[in-house]
């Protein structure tokens, strides 16, 4: 059977900002759906064109337990982290941080008054990797390929005969598929992933139903292919897993098995443990944990 019974489940990203006029389209988590597989986090950020002297600019902040992954779209990114790490994100590229028993980092656009496009996303690692030393690595070349009047590039994971060089700890899968004149498109899908349909721009038609930028069309596992309908200048990034096993809990940007290691967590935090290294140049920038509810 190529299609599973079950419609797609609508998120509506919930909108805020970052400041400087950068907006933010927060997708997951949500009350309703927390995760798909590994993917615990996704922001879809612009696109938006700062003004001259204006860029994005995240002071010194910490991550346990799970990898930062930066999709690049338009614009530049620097990210600085307490391993010493300092590398530019471009369009097409990612970057990909494991925050593993503890991290941080600052992340700043490269040019004031540029255009920057991106998604961030957060995977949740496993509990037999979880408390690994942090690490980063930086991926300038992904596959890419054009099929069925699309362009697509695999960020993470395998697709079809392709293979994407980054290093995860999860059964993942995350890839691109920008349509600029329109297409009617169908999406070979393993049965035992969980997968999330964003239109970045553009939309798309799935089960009769149709999805504008920043809604996410969730399709629980059981499927082995979908048919979109996509709208001409559509950008769709699908990311999907295996659905995750061991107990997650999240709280600003830390994950953790439980409430009280988030506690254990912020508490290291503000008292400015070694656990988390410090950022160089990022002193001044440090972000202090909001209180727990």
């Amino acid at each position: 059977m190529s299609e599973a019974p079950v419609p797609p489940e609508r998120i509506v990203a919930r909108t805020s900002s970052l400041g400087e006029g950068m907006t933010v389209a927060r997708v997951l988590p949500t009350r309703g759906r927390r995760m798909i597989g590994a993917w615990c986090f996704l922001d879809h950020l612009g696109p938006v064109d700062f003004p001259a002297g204006q860029g994005m600019h995240v002071g010194a902040h910490p991550h346990t337990r799970l990898q930062t992954f930066t999709w690049m779209i338009e614009g530049e990114i620097l990210h600085r982290d307490s391993l010493g790490s300092e590398q530019v994100v471009r369009p097409g590229q990612v970057n990909l941080m494991t925050a593993g028993y503890g991290i941080s980092h600052t992340e700043d656009s490269v040019t004031s008054g540029a255009r920057l496009h991106a998604a961030q996303l957060w995977i949740a690692l496993p509990a037999a990797v979880a408390d690994q030393p942090p690490a980063f690595a930086h991926y300038p070349v992904l596959p890419t390929w054009q099929a069925q009047g699309c362009d697509w590039a695999l960020m993470a994971g395998s697709y079809g005969e392709h293979t994407a060089p980054t290093q995860l700890h999860s059964p993942l899968v995350g890839l691109e598929v920008r349509c600029d004149r329109g297409a009617t498109v169908t999406l070979p899908l393993r049965a035992d992933f969980e997968y999330g349909l964003l239109p970045l721009t553009g939309g798309l038609a799935v089960a009769g139903e149709t999805w504008i930028a920043n809604e996410l069309a969730y399709l629980a596992a059981g499927r082995t292919a979908v048919t979109l309908q996509m709208q001409a200048g559509t950008r769709l990034l699908l990311i999907g897993g295996a659905p995750f096993a061991d107990p997650v809990t999240m709280w600003w940007n830390f994950v953790g098995p439980d409430l009280a290691s988030i506690r254990a967590y912020r508490e290291a935090w503000q008292a400015q443990s070694e656990r988390f290294g410090s950022v160089p140049g990022g002193e001044g920038r440090r972000l202090m944990a909001p209180p727990l509810p």
